[in-house]
């Protein structure tokens, strides 16, 4: 079995596949190291042999949790790193190891499942932007505070709007004028993502006219697949360019 990590500055989001990897046999979310090993410990009939994973944690913190891993399942840990050039795409920043390791493997994964022109937008913490042309070369992208980072903003910042979890998903059941703060916020930042993401479409569209196709990954893609009929959802487009950059044989 093979256990894939994707650490991010919230969350890690993991997967165990099966001996061919090709099939998951569990995975999760969790919100700490320990919540990690809990999770993967409790699957039925586990049997690592090895672990991949890509972080954009700190070097300290990603070491911490390689020792972690390597002490609880015994496994050898192979993780991501940057590169100039991989799988024909060649990485289009200026300092290409500054291009974030969640970035590159997912415009990896996404060029490598379009076969062409491709934008890959990803709903996190933050939502990314990137576009790559039919020959594979990363043209750049762009980078805007997601959900939760607007949502936290108004909250830290203006005193007067309070309001929990729950309420904020209520409020995004339609997108009419608030006439409430959480359906003013939540509505709001909403609309202001979209935006964003029409704005890529007339991009990509100047680039490469209609020929290119547009991926959504990230927790909050579903927020926005509504008004991208035609692109194709990939909860686990990182993973995909996680198996392209750490080949396990």
């Amino acid at each position: 079995m093979i256990l894939e990590l994707d650490c991010g500055n919230s969350f890690i989001k993991w997967r165990v596949l099966n001996a061919n990897a090709r099939l998951v046999v569990g995975e999760g979310v969790v919100d700490s190291d320990r919540a990690l090993l809990q999770g993967v410990k409790a699957l039925k009939g586990l049997a690592l042999r090895s672990c991949r994973l890509v972080s954009v944690r700190t070097s300290e913190e990603t070491s911490e949790l390689i020792s972690l891993l390597k002490g609880a399942f015994d496994v050898t840990v192979v993780c991501a790193a940057p590169a100039l050039d991989m799988a024909g795409v060649r990485n289009g920043y200026e300092e290409f190891e500054r291009l974030g390791l969640d970035r590159w493997l997912a415009l990896l994964g996404g060029f490598h499942l379009a076969a062409g022109a491709c934008l890959v937008l990803d709903f996190g913490t933050a939502v990314t932007a990137d576009f790559v042309a039919a020959d594979g070369q990363h043209l750049g992208g762009f980078i805007c505070p997601g959900m939760p980072l607007m949502r936290n903003q108004l909250r830290t910042h203006t005193r007067k709007i309070r309001y929990g979890d729950l309420a904020a998903e209520r409020a995004l059941e339609e997108l009419v004028p608030g006439r409430t703060t959480v359906e003013a916020v939540e509505r709001g930042c909403l609309l202001m993502l979209r935006g964003f993401v029409l704005t890529q479409l007339e991009l990509a569209r100047s680039y490469w006219g209609e020929d290119f196709a547009v991926f959504l990954t990230g927790g909050d893609a579903a927020l926005i697949s509504e008004v991208v009929p035609d692109a194709r959802v990939v909860p686990d487009l990182v993973f995909v360019g996680l198996a392209m950059a750490c080949p396990l044989s």
